[in-house]
């Protein structure tokens, strides 16, 4: 199955938008239900060709007595049944719709709940990031999927952020580039340390992650990074005391930046990557549970990464879902490393499971239909049978023509 991404707003207000994206040859249009904040560009619009969305949202009725402690925030600019317009307009010229739900990532929930939110080991709020480690979060989560699918009623589900997120956010006026922090720096200040997540953890966690965050690179001749930090607040002093620990980082990691995770968290490394998965699989669980109960027959989308680590929009899936029935992969670097994840995920399906992969048409990929339909062959010979095409609604009519005419050239 071929599915295009749009947002409500790229469909209400504009009848000539589901025509359009007919046309692009998909069967199903993802139309975001549940999704963050964002600046977006609207090159077809009627009404304007950039839209502000300041707070994460949800684009289905609010109906108070759906949910708990925490609630969605309705948007304002657009209509607060988008998602409802935009679906009816999408079945009206025979394209399926999928609901495209994000979960844990929401800055407004976050904001209005920071004790609910991802903490690194230095005691840093991450704002944006729910932590699944809270019953609060996942029965918000469980909340959103039952009323996406009673009130919403789409031919698919689609979840995303179906676990922890991490440092990586790319939001508001990014600051973090010069501190050069490598690929494992950033895996590291991914591990959440709340106070619900902090007691799951080995003794001597924090301080060797934090140990490891401070260590100079090979070659670097500088003082020792600090052996202690004071916590940011008193809640994060209270944070802090959940992981006791006799251990000073000295002694529990090497003083050099370490070449990979496992080598930063030495012999801690299982024990603690165990707590990280099992944060992503217990919401999985949960969530397929409520998606079963509430609509049977909807098919569910998992957007997943095969790597144990994985904490981000497409969550940590390393030992496989029976309960869906297809896992999508990010195809958004290298072909060839993009490959080798969809690979894997197909390892990791049960016979009848599908592999999706979510494939970037936007910079800086070039608006060239060869070139795509170059890139979706090499995920199908790794076994895509699904392509996700984002995104519909951001593309120039040249990207849109691009995506048309891969889909045509790989028939």
């Amino acid at each position: 199955m071929n599915v295009a991404y749009a947002y409500p707003w790229d469909i209400v207000g504009d009848p000539s938008a589901p025509s359009r994206l007919a046309e692009l040859g998909v069967e199903a249009v993802a139309v975001a239900a549940s999704y963050h904040s964002t600046r977006a560009a609207t090159p077809y619009h009627p009404a304007h060709r950039v839209l502000d969305v300041p707070y994460s949202a949800f684009y289905l009725p609010v109906r108070p007595s759906s949910w708990g402690r925490l609630t969605p925030a309705s948007p304002t600019w657009t209509p607060t049944d988008a998602y409802l317009r935009a679906r009816d307009a999408l079945k009206a010229v025979g394209l399926q719709v999928h609901a495209w739900t994000v979960l844990t990532h929401n800055s407004f929930l976050g904001g209005v709940h920071p004790d609910l939110v991802v903490r690194n080991a230095f005691g840093d709020r991450y704002p944006y990031a729910l932590c699944p480690a809270f019953e609060d979060v996942v029965e918000y989560c469980e909340h959103l999927v039952s009323e996406i699918l009673t009130v919403g009623e789409p031919d698919g589900l689609i979840l995303e952020a179906c676990g922890p997120m991490g440092f990586g956010h790319q939001s508001v006026h990014e600051k973090t580039a010069g501190a050069d922090w490598t690929s494992v720096h950033s895996d590291l200040l991914t591990l959440c340390f709340c106070t619900a997540c902090a007691p799951r953890y080995p003794e001597g966690t924090r301080e060797r992650v934090r140990a490891a965050i401070d260590a100079p690179p090979p070659g670097t001749a500088t003082s020792p990074a600090p052996t202690s930090v004071a916590p940011a607040s008193a809640s994060a002093a209270s944070t802090a005391s959940a992981s006791p620990t006799s251990a000073s980082p000295a002694s529990t990691a090497s003083p050099l930046s370490p070449a990979t995770v496992e080598a930063a968290l030495g012999p801690l490394a299982d024990d603690i990557r165990a707590v990280r998965v099992e944060l992503s699989a217990s919401l999985r669980t949960r969530l397929v549970a409520v998606a079963r109960e509430t609509a049977p027959n909807v098919p569910i989308t998992l957007h997943a990464n095969p790597d144990p680590w994985a904490a981000s929009s497409f969550a940590a899936l390393p030992t496989g879902e029976p309960g869906a029935e297809v896992l999508v992969g990010n195809c958004w670097g290298d072909p060839a490393s993009d490959a080798a994840r969809l690979a894997r995920l197909g390892e990791l399906c049960n016979p009848g499971q599908r592999v999706g992969a979510y494939v970037l048409a936007l910079p800086p990929r070039p608006a060239d239909g060869q070139a795509l339909a170059e890139q979706l062959r090499t995920y199908a010979k790794a076994g895509a049978t699904d392509f996700h095409l984002y995104h519909a609604g951001l593309a120039s009519p040249g990207r849109l023509a691009s995506m048309a005419e891969a889909l045509r050239l790989i028939r």
